[in-house]
């Protein structure tokens, strides 16, 4: 990772920890990861603790590492990152997705409780006069459509069915069994009848070939009037501009962390009406809260020089359910 990201994920006494367990002092590689410095830094490397920023981990690079045994990710997402050579090569892996799920939780927390009070709306119409006292509306009560039972999308779902609201959580995922989804406090039930059944829809699945427009012009169109979609997880699973047409017809209201493309060319709808609140990939760990990070890998690190067991650690089988 860069070193602005580095200081702000690995905090001096973040630094301390990881010093006191790895010999020699760990070094912050920048740029390509075959330029000079960093091929010289990767001959004697072990660890490897990555971020955002990181270039793939090609085979190219690997050869410049054939000492290499762990990759720890201080972010979520390894897809970018790790390639079929890491784990031909039987490399430890291991992604701090943990930490940077709860973040991303509380947000998708947060806009499901905008939607249900119709904040876009009010907020819309504010300089016309508060809405009357009959015409409000509340959570209590409400059918919440999560698609994906990710990380996320079971922290969404445990939220809410701790919240004193009542909702009723649906839960769309082809992973789990009706059991498992009771379990967890949701019903479960296909795409369309989540969509036609949910007042708020809000994805929580990975980007996989089979998800991308998951939420398309078909099952937008199933959602009730008045409803809400909200994308914490991959642009291209929701319909752009099918999104865009339903929500410049008032009949749809969005809050998005993520779209497609990503940004939004200016002036896009999305960005204009104002029944939709586009954010600019926020939902993760941001500012104070990515020492939350560094704090997960270098606990990992710890642990896996001390053979204890990686709370984060991932097989090349996770990948194709994971963001």
């Amino acid at each position: 990772m860069g070193a602005e990201v580095a200081d702000r994920v690995f905090v001096p006494d973040l630094r301390e920890r990881l010093a006191a367990c790895v010999r020699p002092a760990p070094t912050v590689l920048s740029g390509p990861l075959t330029a000079p410095e960093p091929r010289a830094v990767l001959a004697g490397t072990e660890i490897l603790i990555t971020g955002w920023e990181c270039p793939p981990l090609t085979p190219e690079v690997l050869a410049l590492a054939p000492r290499l045994r762990a990759v720890v990710h201080a972010a979520g997402s390894v897809k970018q990152i790790v390639t079929e050579a890491v784990w031909e090569r039987d490399i430890v892996v291991s992604s701090a997705a943990d930490a940077n799920a709860g973040p991303v939780v509380a947000f998708t927390v947060a806009a499901i409780t905008f939607a249900a009070k119709g904040a876009l709306r009010t907020a819309a119409g504010y300089a016309a006069g508060w809405p009357p006292f009959a015409e409000r509306t509340g959570a209590d009560a409400r059918t919440v459509g999560v698609i994906g039972a990710s990380r996320i999308g079971r922290g969404v779902i445990a939220a809410l069915h701790a919240s004193d609201a009542g909702y009723e959580v649906l839960l769309a995922d082809p992973y789990v069994t009706p059991a498992e989804a009771t379990a967890l406090g949701a019903e479960l039930v296909d795409l369309p009848e989540l969509c036609a059944r949910s007042t708020i829809v809000t994805v929580h699945a990975p980007q996989l070939p089979e998800t991308i427009g998951l939420l398309g012009e078909a099952m937008l169109r199933l959602i009730p009037d008045g409803g809400t979609v909200i994308n914490t997880a991959r642009g291209a699973l929701v319909d752009t501009e099918a999104l865009a047409r339903e929500c410049a017809a008032g009949r749809l209201d969005a809050f998005l962390d993520v779209t497609d493309p990503e940004p939004l060319p200016a002036g896009h709808p999305l960005l204009c009406l104002p029944n939709v609140l586009v954010t600019p990939h926020i939902a993760g760990a941001q500012g104070s809260e990515v020492r939350r990070l560094g704090e997960y890998a270098v606990a990992e690190v710890e642990r896996y020089v001390s053979g204890a067991p990686l709370r984060g650690r991932l097989h090349a089988r996770d990948l194709p359910r994971l963001a």
